[in-house]
């Protein structure tokens, strides 16, 4: 009979363990949408330089489409590709997420490199439509 109280204690104090701690889990997750942010201005630049026009567009802010589409045009001539490219969240600038990148886009134009450090800009995501999207340059 006191092995069963005992027991029943126990689940008792696990489950009000696990009540306690689901508000803190749950605070940690916003984490995971500014990495999301981070992951879609990496795969904008991915789009990029392999010149996926309807990928651009997909990961483009509806104010930025026509702007992603003219960064596109600039790439017509030369073959590109990233080197080392990594993004993280840096701020927040009202409803933009601000993201840094590290790297850098080398494009080849005739056998010539133009290296764009991607680290001379800082990217603006937002969350449009539920997923997160490249909205131009701070």
């Amino acid at each position: 009979m006191e092995f069963t109280f005992k027991r029943k204690s126990i689940y008792r104090s696990m489950l009000l363990l696990a009540v306690l701690l689901l508000p803190i889990l749950s605070a940690c997750s916003g984490s995971g949408q500014t990495n999301e942010a981070a992951a879609a201005i990496e795969a904008y630049n991915q789009a990029l330089v392999a010149k996926d026009a309807n990928q651009l567009s997909t990961l483009s802010c509806a104010t930025w489409e026509a702007d992603a589409k003219n960064e596109l045009d600039s790439f017509g001539a030369v073959s590109a590709r990233l080197e080392g490219a990594s993004c993280q969240v840096s701020a927040k600038d009202g409803e933009y997420t601000l993201v840094s990148c590290t790297g850098k886009i080398i494009a080849d134009y005739n056998g010539e490199n133009l290296e764009i450090n991607l680290a001379d800009r800082t990217y603006k995501a937002i969350n449009e439509g539920g997923d997160w999207r490249m909205c131009g340059y701070r």
